[in-house]
């Protein structure tokens, strides 16, 4: 389905393909020979999508584009199922596992590959070519690679990225209730969304 969104609607070629059941929300742009498959969620909140040309966003996942973060995919990128690319810039040939997550102001690499339920912490970047191991999180700009059981060595570099500032544009420590405050308002816009015949 297509969604005009703050009076913006997506834009898909002829030789793309959008699956029945797939959404499309605002200022999302596709490539040629793009594929959106079945329940994948392109939503352009306050920021474009961009998916570049044979690319494919597979089932369920969910790509996000924000005001000071557009959600960038070059060309020849695979998006695994249930994988989240919220304000990433993914360069070209890159390969994100199922359950992969790219956050606000993060950086993909050429080439590089994202395995099963790894992590590109906010404003970080991996280099071209680098593999993110499965459950592994990359924090740090030029990243550094942590295994799970490494959440002090992580936290140490994570704490500088600025998470709550970056993606919610609060100072840490905000009362999450203050957080979600906002963040009711914000995806209210949602509410004057209007379908596209």
């Amino acid at each position: 389905m297509l969604y005009e969104h703050r009076g913006r609607r997506p834009v898909v070629p002829e030789s793309a393909y959008v699956a029945p059941s797939a959404v499309l929300c605002g200022a999302v742009v596709l490539g040629e020979g793009s594929r959106v498959l079945h329940g994948a969620v392109l939503t352009a909140e306050n920021g474009e999508v961009r998916l570049g040309e044979n690319s494919v966003v597979m089932e369920n996942a969910l790509v996000r584009g924000r005001a000071d973060h557009p959600a960038l995919i070059a060309d020849a990128v695979l998006v695994g199922p249930h994988a989240h690319v919220n304000g990433a810039t993914v360069e070209e040939e890159v390969f994100i596992a199922t359950g992969a997550a790219l956050f606000p102001g993060s950086v993909a690499g050429a080439g590089s590959e994202l395995r099963i339920h790894s992590v590109l912490h906010v404003n970080s970047r991996l280099e071209p070519g680098t593999v993110l191991p499965i459950g592994w999180i990359a924090a740090g700009d030029p990243a550094q690679l942590f295994s799970p059981d490494r959440h002090e060595e992580l936290w140490a570099v994570q704490r500088e990225l600025d998470f709550p500032g970056t993606v919610y544009r609060v100072p840490r420590g905000t009362p999450m209730r203050e957080i979600m405050a906002r963040q009711s308002q914000y995806y209210g816009a949602h509410l004057d969304d209007t379908p596209v015949d």
